[in-house]
């Protein structure tokens, strides 16, 4: 079977869609169909740690959210994902295929949808967190710098295709997560508030530019929840970067943003900024262009995720974040305004 040929499954009471799927798909991997699964997280996609009683390596398995990615795109994002690892770019998982090689395993579901499911090698390491977040920064900063160097000077295989990540598709019109307006908490004042956020983020955008300097295939999601770190040698950690469901093409600098995802009024953000900068600059040059708009693209980030939120009310983050979210994104705009409008 070629990638992504369809295969069916079968509900039965009490069992979600996901882990039907995943159940579906196991014996497609030579993974015993007992096999332990646990929900890890589910936002974009479904994503379950894969425990084979058999002695078999743990693994991960993620089962895509339908319409939004195509076939081919997620087949861009492993192509990537594998020359990064082939070329020893950054640390991140191993795409593992199906038994006859299928890199992407589509499972037809009961309500007419179908999913796409990839496996990866299972990789160790926490979350950042407490008294090292700022030593994890400056890390992050150089791996993200060596991430965007690679970027800028590989040549994608024929057919590849990601989303794109510029100002219409993102906090625009047509943007890939929906509209901010409809946002949680999103009434009359917020409204105001953030439209004038937009429209400076656009004026400030368009000046920047997208020169192939500033706009290139980036991982566009390098949230913490994204990331693992273990101790590494001399006092460094190693962080190992995981899950470029959204890479593509934007802004290089968005991946900042991306970073500080959910966490912008934390009153350590200055440090951290400062951190990654200084990371960033033991690999790659930051000139004070780019220095002088780092808010912006933490500010981009964070009305992004109001639309978000607004589109994904159906998730656990979602709802826990809720409207205050909004209420304090209507803050940090408050004084992004003051201080660049």
């Amino acid at each position: 079977m070629a990638d992504g040929a369809t295969a069916g499954v079968v509900t039965s009471p009490g069992t979600s869609v996901h882990e039907l799927v995943v159940r579906r798909v196991l014996s497609a991997y030579g993974v015993p169909e007992s096999a332990t699964i646990t929900l890890l997280t589910h936002s974009e996609n479904a994503t379950f740690a894969v425990d084979d009683p058999s002695g078999g390596p743990r693994s991960v398995l993620r089962v895509h959210r339908p319409g939004y990615h195509s076939l081919p795109a997620i087949l861009s994002e492993l192509d990537w994902v594998s020359a990064l690892r082939a070329e020893g770019v950054v640390s991140t998982a191993e795409v593992l295929p199906a038994v006859d090689g299928r890199r992407v395993v589509t499972v037809a579901t009961p309500d007419g949808s179908v999913r796409h499911v990839v496996r990866f090698a299972w990789m160790s390491g926490q979350e950042p967190a407490g008294e090292r977040l700022v030593d994890d920064f400056r890390a992050l900063g150089a791996i993200t710098a060596t991430l965007h160097e690679h970027s800028r000077g590989w040549t994608p295989p024929p057919g590849f295709t990601r989303l794109r990540w510029d100002w219409n598709s993102s906090i625009g019109p047509h943007g890939h997560w929906g509209r901010w307006q409809d946002g949680l908490g999103v009434g009359a004042t917020e409204r105001v508030v953030l439209g004038r956020l937009a429209d400076l983020l656009r004026t400030r955008l368009a000046t920047f530019g997208e020169g192939a300097d500033r706009f290139g295939l980036i991982h566009a999601d390098m949230r913490l929840a994204n990331l693992l770190v273990e101790p590494g040698v001399h006092g460094r950690p190693t962080v190992h970067v995981i899950d470029f469901d959204d890479c593509g093409f934007g802004w290089y600098l968005y991946d900042l943003g991306a970073s500080l995802s959910f966490m912008e009024d934390d009153p350590r953000v200055p440090e951290l900024m400062a951190a990654w900068s200084l990371g960033y600059r033991e690999v790659a040059a930051l000139g004070p262009a780019e220095e002088a708009e780092l808010e912006t693209f933490v500010l981009l980030r964070r009305l992004l995720l109001v639309a978000w939120i607004g589109s994904h009310a159906e998730t656990d983050l979602a709802r826990g974040l809720g409207a205050d979210f909004t209420r304090r994104s209507c803050d940090l705009a408050e004084g992004f305004l003051s201080r660049r409008g």
